[in-house]
């Protein structure tokens, strides 16, 4: 593959993003990344073996989201054998928790090799990736606060 000497070649950065993001991705208008964004996207997602596949969530985000999850992949496969086996569970939970830390409350996520869903997130909070053969879903809901009657 080419890689192109201008980043203003719009022909050959659409052909990048669709080689590497694949040609299922789809965005929401408020989220659409310039040229430039989506190639260090695409270059990312190359660069840590991950397939993403649909996302309303701004460009940093995503990135922590791919990184993150590479990341206690990387440290499962390097713990020692004396260590239970890795668990989508707990790659779920963890990235529940760094997400919740970082952005705020009630972000919900599953990860498994099959699964189906189909959830209601807030604006800018859903990324759907594929990385090795585990399936990641995040996104996030709104929360809001319950008044008790008459208060």
């Amino acid at each position: 593959m080419d890689i192109p000497q201008k980043l203003s070649d719009k022909p050959a950065i659409q052909k990048l993003s669709q080689l590497s993001l694949g040609p299922t991705i789809t965005t929401h208008d408020r989220f659409r990344l310039a040229p430039t964004e989506q190639v260090k996207l695409a270059a990312t997602a190359i660069s840590l073996n991950v397939r993403l596949r649909s996302s309303d969530m701004p460009l940093h985000m995503q990135e922590r989201a791919l990184n993150y999850t590479r990341s206690l992949l990387d440290d499962s496969d390097s713990a020692p054998k004396s260590l239970p086996k890795f668990n989508p569970t707990h790659l779920a939970r963890a990235l529940k928790k760094e997400f919740d830390t970082l952005y705020g409350p009630a972000w919900h996520c599953v990860v498994g090799t099959s699964f189906g869903s189909f959830v209601t997130h807030s604006p800018g909070g859903f990324v759907y990736f594929c990385i090795d053969s585990l399936s990641v879903l995040l996104f996030k809901t709104e929360v809001l606060l319950v008044k008790e009657p008459g208060a």
